[in-house]
């Protein structure tokens, strides 16, 4: 009854029965698994709990990844947003929100993956900012992550949340249009306002490739997981300005996918192709596997 797996299924659901986004996908789940919404919720909320931790500890000023690529980025521009940024207050405490639980992740911190390890700081990063400088209801943030979780129900079904599989545009592109729905649906869009919005973000990254420096998840994935936060939140803010993508949600989810498997496997999270075949990425892992060695 209230299932389903295409986003046109999704608002189908949402009209016939005067549901909001997150209320079908609370009550899908406990279809599909029998579980009490009482239970689903307070899940959601433990990985609410996580991400904030995730935030809080990425913003400490000396933290350093594993692989020491990054680390204190998020700290740098959390301080500058005391200064006239150019890209406004929230955009950048976004960023610097999603900036965080990437070192942090690249630390082997606890963080949630959303829907992956390499894309988990823009969906956090985003909702909250937006509960910090929006002053949103912790409520109001959960549902939003509901919505998050019904965008990327979508593409995980129809396509892949893998960068593996099918490059980052999987992974930070998936995440960006979970985040532009919850956005959306934080500043009061409709259901198909929300679902717009999703299908603008990731169609803005279409044919992003997955091209970690010496394998690790630290260069370029941190700074993209920046990027795809603000590209979530324009997104967000187009959808309520009431501009729509001209491809449907669901047909860019399918254009993901093919594009997917057209991509060598060189573009697809194997650090052979990309940014990680560059010389200074090919210098760094050359050193970077013989201190492992010595190690």
């Amino acid at each position: 009854m209230y299932q389903f797996s295409r986003a046109r299924e999704l608002l189908e659901i949402c009209e016939k029965q005067n549901l909001e986004l997150p209320d079908v996908v609370i009550l899908s789940e406990e279809e599909e698994w029998g579980r009490s919404r009482d239970m689903i919720w307070d899940e959601m909320e433990c990985k609410l709990r996580v991400m904030e931790n995730s935030v809080r500890k990425g913003l400490e000023p000396d933290f350093k990844s594993t692989g020491g690529l990054i680390g204190g980025n998020a700290a740098k521009l959390n301080s500058y947003l005391s200064y006239d940024s150019l890209g406004g207050k929230v955009i950048n405490q976004a960023v610097a929100y999603a900036l965080a639980i990437t070192e942090y992740n690249a630390a082997m911190g606890k963080i949630v993956a959303a829907p992956t390890a390499g894309s988990s700081g823009i969906l956090p990063g985003v909702v909250i900012a937006l509960k910090d400088e929006k002053q949103y209801s912790h409520e109001q943030i959960i549902n939003a992550l509901f919505v998050a979780g019904g965008i990327g129900k979508v593409i995980a079904s129809n396509a892949t949340l893998s960068g593996a599989a099918g490059g980052c545009q999987a992974e930070c592109g998936a995440a960006s249009a979970m985040a532009a729905a919850s956005a959306a649906y934080l500043g009061g869009a409709s259901p198909r306002r929300c679902v717009q919005a999703a299908a603008m973000a990731l169609k803005g990254l279409l044919g992003l490739v997955c091209d970690p420096v010496a394998g690790l998840v630290e260069v370029p994935c941190s700074k993209r997981n920046a990027t795809s936060t603000a590209n979530a939140i324009i997104c967000a803010d187009m959808a309520l300005a009431g501009i729509s993508s001209f491809i449907p949600f669901d047909e860019v989810v399918d254009a993901m996918f093919r594009i997917g498997n057209m991509m060598s496997d060189d573009l697809k999270e194997t650090a052979r192709g990309g940014c990680a075949m560059t010389p200074t990425a090919l210098e760094f892992a050359k050193t970077f596997r013989g201190s492992m060695m010595k190690s």
